[in-house]
């Protein structure tokens, strides 16, 4: 069902971009580390006032170390498939102190989990907090594996990949099936606001988390976040991937509000897959069938979008 939503929220530019981020420096993060990166830039947009619930996984590792913290605000570590689960019950806490007057303002919640955590062990919990409706963010750090146990395959990981749990050789191509699409699947919970973002283009993504703590209700964002260490990349090219990524259309950045689908930024020259693939050493067994293959994928997919976009009413893009 389409819904006109209007979200009224401070929009960041370039001259009053917030400097404060709410994870300090001194953690563990691998160098290149695209999930740091990107939940800095949400907590910069989000401000002082959140409280996190942080799935297991890398960042919960690198910002804890116990008994030390890079965390500058509440913040819970949670199981690997329940913090949709736990954000949802401090929500219903939070309503019911405001409601009987023990706080004046209620605080934003977010949850952040890899795609290990959403796609696979915690899909459960975050589509049943989707569904009933619980006014929190849900934030998804997609580096397309379980990067804290090993380089193990989820089914978030692209096609052709190469991990440990899918690893190329003689009978085996390394990852077998396509990427599941999670953010199509929050669309249709029907959800107020869904959107994707990478860290390549931080004030397309802080602003996307501005509209997504204005609405209300809850939110998904599920946000690209190369993994230097996983993927065999350079450190340094954690940004230039982020934004190949994006120019070539394997990641689109794209919202859905109120069902209508809004591509963010398309491309005004696209640039063919292989100068993303070759990048990375998790492709570099792929042979010119497989490349096409996957650039015949990825155009399919975008025509997808574009058509879902026109359906819906959009008619805003923003030329990359």
């Amino acid at each position: 069902m389409l819904r006109d939503i209007t979200i009224d929220y401070e929009k960041i530019t370039a001259k009053n971009t917030p400097k404060e981020c709410m994870i300090s420096s001194g953690h563990r993060a691998c160098q290149g580390c695209g999930e740091i990166l990107a939940m800095g830039m949400v907590t910069k947009a989000a401000g002082k006032d959140i409280i996190v619930a942080n799935a297991t996984g890398c960042m919960e590792i690198v910002t804890s170390p116990y008994p030390q913290t890079a965390w500058k605000l509440p913040w819970l570590h949670v199981a690997f498939e329940n913090a949709a689960a736990v954000g949802s019950g401090i929500e219903a806490a939070i309503k019911v102190l405001h409601r009987q007057g023990k706080i004046k303002k209620k605080p934003h919640v977010i949850c952040f989990a890899g795609d290990g955590a959403t796609a696979d062990i915690g899909l459960q919990s975050l589509s049943g907090a989707m569904e009933r409706g619980h006014d929190m963010l849900y934030v998804c750090l997609d580096n397309e594996a379980y990067m804290n146990t090993g380089i193990q395959r989820s089914s978030s990981t692209p096609w052709g990949a190469s991990t440990t749990t899918s690893p190329a050789g003689k009978q085996s191509k390394g990852q077998n099936t396509q990427k599941k699409n999670l953010p199509m699947i929050m669309a249709a919970h029907g959800i107020p606001y869904v959107a994707t973002a990478s860290p390549a283009f931080h004030l397309d993504l802080m602003n996307k988390v501005r509209k997504a703590l204005a609405v209300d209700g809850p939110a998904y964002m599920h946000i690209y976040a190369p993994c230097p260490t996983g993927w065999g990349l350079a450190g340094a090219k954690s940004v230039e991937i982020a934004r190949l990524s994006v120019n070539t259309k394997v990641f689109p950045l794209y919202e859905v509000i109120g069902g209508r689908f809004v591509i963010s930024r398309k491309p005004a020259k696209p640039q063919p897959v292989l100068d993303y693939l070759k990048l990375q050493r998790r492709f570099r067994h792929l042979s010119e069938n497989d490349v096409a293959e996957i650039q015949k994928a990825v155009d399919d997919s975008w025509d997808y979008l574009e058509r879902l976009a026109q359906a819906t009413g959009n008619g805003k893009e923003e030329k990359a």
